[in-house]
This record gives C-alpha cells, sequence and structure tokens, in this order.
C-alpha cells in the first residue's frame, strides 16, 4: 500500500507496571505529513498554516536541528552523525501540530522508506518538558518479521522513571491503520509501555475541520494529562528519580553518569 499524509485518530495508552501499576488511556490525533511537501499541505485547509499561527499550523522550529534547513537536509546530516545513512525514499513525520500557537510532542516519528516504499530506518524523537529532546535511529531487527528495535534510554523524561532502561519498539508501516508500541525494560523485566493505536483519515480541509472541532486544543490536553497522571503517581507514592544537570555537561552525559553511579551501588 502506498502512504499517504492523512490525520490519524485514535487512542494512547499507558501503563505503569511497576513499583506501584497505574493505567489509563487517552484520546488522540496526529498528524502523519510527508516531510518534502510540508507548506502545500498546510495549505489545504484555512485553519492549517506553514511557519505561521493558525488554529493547526507546522513550524520548523518544532523538530530536529537547524530550522532554515529543510527537514531532510536535517535528517541526513544528524542520521550521519549517528552513522546511520537516511533512505533514498519518501519520509513521513507523524507528529503534533501547533494548537493555536502551542505545542508539545512526546515523541514524533519520522518513518523513512527506499525507493521500493520498504520501512528501513525509523527516528523517535523524544522530547521532555524540561526542554530535552534526543534522536533515537531505529533499524530493524532482521531477525524479526515486523519492525522492532532497540535503543537504551538517553533522556530524562519522567521523574518517576529509573535511569538504566532499555526501550523496546514494535511499530507498523503508518498505513491504513498504525500501531506504535515502546515498552520499557530494566534488568530484562518491563516496567512501562505505552501503545499509540491510529486510524488514518485523509488529509481534507474537510477532514481536518471536523477532527480540529473534535480536538480543537490537543497539545494543551496533551500536556495537562501528563502533568495531572504526575499528580496521581506522586499522590500513590511513587518515588521520584531526581534529574542531574552539571555546568559544561551535556543531559545525556549526566544521565550516563548517574546511571553509571547507580551500578557502582548496586555490586557494592
Amino acid at each position: 500500500m502506498v502512504i499517504e499524509s492523512g490525520l490519524f485518530v485514535g487512542t494512547l495508552r499507558h501503563r505503569r507496571l511497576s513499583p506501584i501499576p497505574n493505567a489509563f488511556t487517552s484520546p488522540i490525533f496526529m498528524a502523519l505529513l510527508d516531510i518534502d511537501r510540508i507548506p502545500q499541505l498546510m495549505q489545504a485547509s484555512r485553519w492549517t498554516s506553514h511557519n505561521r499561527w493558525n488554529w493547526a499550523s507546522f513550524d520548523d522550529r518544532d523538530h530536529l536541528g537547524d530550522p532554515t534547513r529543510s527537514l531532510r537536509d536535517r535528517l541526513t546530516t544528524d542520521a550521519a552523525r549517528h552513522d546511520v545513512r537516511l533512505p533514498d525514499g519518501p519520509v513521513f513525520l507523524l507528529t503534533h501540530l501547533r494548537y493555536l500557537g502551542y505545542c508539545f510532542n512526546p515523541v514524533s516519528f519520522f518513518y523513512c522508506f527506499d525507493a521500493q516504499q520498504q520501512l528501513r530506518l525509523v527516528l523517535a524523537e523524544v522530547n521532555n518538558t524540561f526542554g530535552g529532546s534526543h534522536a533515537y535511529w531505529l533499524a530493524p531487527d532482521p531477525a524479526s518479521r515486523t519492525f522492532r528495535a532497540a535503543a537504551t534510554k538517553s533522556l530524562y523524561v519522567s521523574p518517576f522513571m529509573p535511569v538504566d532502561l532499555e526501550y523496546a519498539f514494535a511499530l507498523t508501516r503508518p498505513a491504513g491503520r498504525l500501531v506504535a508500541h515502546m515498552s520499557a525494560r530494566r534488568a530484562g523485566s518491563a516496567c512501562f509501555d505505552a501503545t499509540l493505536s491510529l486510524e488514518r483519515r485523509p488529509w481534507t480541509a474537510r477532514q481536518v475541520r471536523r477532527t480540529l472541532l473534535a480536538y480543537p486544543a490537543m497539545t494543551t490536553s496533551v500536556i495537562t494529562g501528563i502533568h495531572w497522571q504526575a499528580a496521581k503517581l506522586w499522590w500513590k507514592g511513587v518515588p521520584l528519580v531526581p534529574r542531574i544537570t552539571h555546568d559544561g555537561v551535556g543531559e545525556r552525559a549526566a544521565y550516563a553518569l548517574q546511571a553509571a553511579v547507580r551500578t557502582d551501588k548496586g555490586t557494592e
């Protein structure tokens, strides 16, 4: 099936499995955009725009690298920095837009295809509420029949998540339906997982209007939900993991240092 830009509507489920169980499911929608056609796509409706305030807008500053360069150039540069090669086919970005000028993306996925429409790489661009961001370049496990990949956690995200975690991703092609599943594992056991289950709607002015009326301020709902769930976890007594920063040391390096300290303590 040929992949096309669209709106993806459905649910996001979070499950915390330890140390204190907690789960919730929220309605959500995200945009899937051909990165080479974003200016044209954002002209589909009077309510959407590119790099300009509107009910829904795509702003180049919300993603990876120098916003004065094209997204494809930025992806190519970042891929090379991580010793991977961007495939030569289309790239589709699953993300939140800005709504009424506000955007927060816990995670955006760049689906990178080759010229034969085979999914070869996925970039998971993760952001935290402290202004940090990290790019996880995911290549599929050749032993798996589906797109499965793993990555070591390198960014402080939740103050209730331990440091020494491994992420496991299971992703489908963003076609008529889309599933993106991520589990966080510690010493081989899952302590948290999140699942996006979405269905495609066409990228048309009518569908954009209907979706915006149903979800008028999507990213405000996202950030409100994050803080509400954090308050619930704190109330339930889930222990906090402090965020560390060091002058002159990047967050990723500081995070690695904290993980090393905890590992050392565990072997005493």
